[in-house]
C-alpha cells in the first residue's frame, strides 16, 4: 500500500478505502499511557491500527529465531516472545520520553506435528515449507507478552488449526514467484494469495496473520490500557 488515497468503484459497487499503518500522534494522545510494539512487522502494526490502538513507538528487538534442539513449537514461541519482550524493556530503559510504557511482544510458529517451520528466506526454504503443508493440517501458535508500566510480564499463547489444499507443483513456483512468503514463518502469509489455499481455519484468523487481535486487545485492557481511546472519530 502507498500513500492514502482511497479507491473508489463505480455506482452500485461497494466503496473501498485503503490506508497504511499508522503510529499514535502525540499531540492527541497526550495524557494517555504509552504503547511500544517490540515489533517491526508491518502486519502486526496494521492489526493494531484495525483494533483502533496506535502504537507510540516500535522497538523491532534483535533476537536469535532459531529454535533449539528438540524445544517444542509451545515452547518456542513462548520463550521468543519473551525474549522480545524482554529487549524492548532494555530500549526502553534508555529513553526518557518512552519510560513506563506497556510494551507489547509477539512470536509465531508455524509447525506440522512437533516440528517447527523456518521463517523462510530462501526459494528452496519456502518450497520446503509449501510441500510439507499440501494437503495437510497444520497449527500456528503465537505468543504474546505484555510487560506492564510497572514490569510485570504478562503471557498467552494461542493456537489455531489451518488445512491446505493440495497444491500443486505450478501453484507452488508461481507462489514463489509472487516473494510474499519472504521472512513468513511457514513461507506463506494467509492474508495474501496464500488465503486461497486455505481450505479450513479453526481458531483465530488474527492470529494466522500475526497477532491474535481479540487476545491483545483483552490482555491490554485488563492491564488498565484505555482500549477505546482511539475510537473516537475512527471511521
Amino acid at each position: 500500500m502507498h500513500g492514502c488515497l482511497g479507491v473508489s468503484l463505480p455506482i452500485g459497487s461497494a466503496r473501498i478505502q485503503r490506508f497504511p499503518p499508522i503510529l499514535a500522534d502525540p499531540a492527541r494522545m497526550l495524557g494517555r499511557p504509552k504503547l511500544v510494539l517490540a515489533s517491526g512487522s508491518p502486519r502486526r502494526l496494521s492489526l493494531l491500527n484495525q483494533a483502533g490502538i496506535e502504537p507510540d513507538a516500535l522497538r523491532p528487538a534483535d533476537v536469535d529465531e532459531t529454535p533449539r534442539r528438540g524445544e517444542l513449537p509451545r515452547a518456542c514461541a513462548n520463550r521468543l516472545a519473551r525474549a522480545k519482550a524482554d529487549a524492548a524493556l532494555k530500549s526502553v530503559h534508555l529513553d526518557d520520553e518512552l519510560r513506563g510504557s506497556f510494551i507489547l511482544a509477539a512470536d509465531t510458529v508455524v509447525a506440522v506435528g512437533r516440528r517447527i517451520l523456518p521463517k523462510a528466506n530462501l526459494v528452496d526454504e519456502a518450497a520446503q515449507c509449501l510441500r510439507l503443508l499440501s494437503g495437510r493440517n497444520h497449527r500456528v501458535y503465537t505468543a504474546i507478552c505484555l510487560v506492564t508500566p510497572k514490569e510485570s510480564f504478562r503471557q498467552r499463547l494461542i493456537e489455531s488449526r489451518v488445512r491446505f489444499k493440495r497444491l500443486s507443483e505450478d501453484d507452488i513456483q508461481a507462489y514463489i514467484g509472487s516473494g510474499e512468503w519472504r521472512g513468513k514463518a511457514g513461507g506463506y502469509a494467509v492474508q495474501g494469495i496464500a488465503g486461497s489455499f486455505v481450505v479450513k481455519l479453526v481458531g483465530s484468523y488474527t492470529n494466522v496473520v500475526g497477532l491474535p487481535l481479540y487476545e491483545s486487545v483483552t490482555l491490554l485492557g485488563g492491564e488498565g490500557f484505555p482500549i477505546r481511546f482511539g475510537w473516537l472519530n475512527a471511521s
